[in-house]
C-alpha cells in the first residue's frame, strides 16, 4: 500500500533547490504524484505531493529536516492519503479583473461558500500600472449536479458588476451553453 506525504518548502529563490529536493526523493526511492512551484517576490515556494511505501514516507521525514537547513528552506510536512474525487458534472473557470480594492479576494470566496461550491484552483496577482492598480483573480469551480449552472452563472456576474470588475465565465468538460 502507497503512503503519501504532502511537503511544502520556501526560501530565498536561487538555482538548483528544485533539483536538490526531488533528488531526496528519489533517494528515498519515492515519487513525486503532484506538484506546484511558484515565485512571490524574492521567495520560492514549492509544494509536493509524494508517494512510497511506509518505510520510504519515514525516510523523508527524517531526511528533509536537514536538506532544509543545509538550503536554507522552511519545510512543513503532513501525511495525507490520495484525493477522492467528488462527482462534479462540470467545472468552470472565472476570471474577474479591473481596479484593485482591498477585500475582494474574501468577498468572492465567501459568495462561493455560501453557495457550498469547490475551488478547484485559485490564482491571483496584483500590478502598477502608470499609477493604477490593478487586479487579475482566475478561478476554477467544481460544480455538482445540484447547481443550475445558468443561475451560477448570472449571480457571478451579478458579483463582478457589485466589485465594479470585468468577468468571463467559461464552461469546462464539454458542457454546452444552453
Amino acid at each position: 500500500m502507497s503512503n503519501h506525504l504532502v511537503v511544502t518548502a520556501m526560501g530565498t529563490d536561487r538555482p538548483g533547490l528544485v533539483g536538490r529536493l526531488s533528488r531526496l526523493v528519489s533517494e528515498c526511492e519515492c515519487d513525486i504524484v503532484d506538484s506546484r512551484m511558484a515565485l512571490f517576490g524574492n521567495e520560492f515556494t514549492l509544494i509536493l505531493m509524494i508517494s512510497g511505501s511506509w518505510s520510504s514516507i519515514t525516510r523523508i521525514e527524517t531526511q528533509l529536516p536537514i536538506l532544509s537547513v543545509e538550503l536554507e528552506l522552511m519545510t512543513v510536512m503532513k501525511r495525507t492519503s490520495p484525493h477522492t474525487a467528488q462527482n462534479y458534472v462540470s467545472r468552470i473557470e472565472v476570471s474577474f479583473n479591473g481596479e484593485d480594492q482591498r477585500g475582494t479576494m474574501n468577498t468572492i470566496t465567501q459568495f462561493l461558500a455560501d453557495r457550498s461550491l469547490d475551488l478547484a484552483a485559485v490564482r491571483s496577482h496584483a500590478e502598477v500600472n502608470d499609477e493604477l492598480k490593478t487586479q487579475s483573480i482566475l478561478l476554477s469551480i467544481n460544480i455538482p449536479d445540484k447547481v443550475d449552472l445558468l443561475k451560477l452563472e448570472t449571480s457571478i456576474h451579478q458579483l463582478a458588476e457589485q466589485l465594479n470588475l470585468e468577468c468571463h465565465v467559461k464552461r469546462m468538460q464539454g458542457i454546452a451553453a444552453p
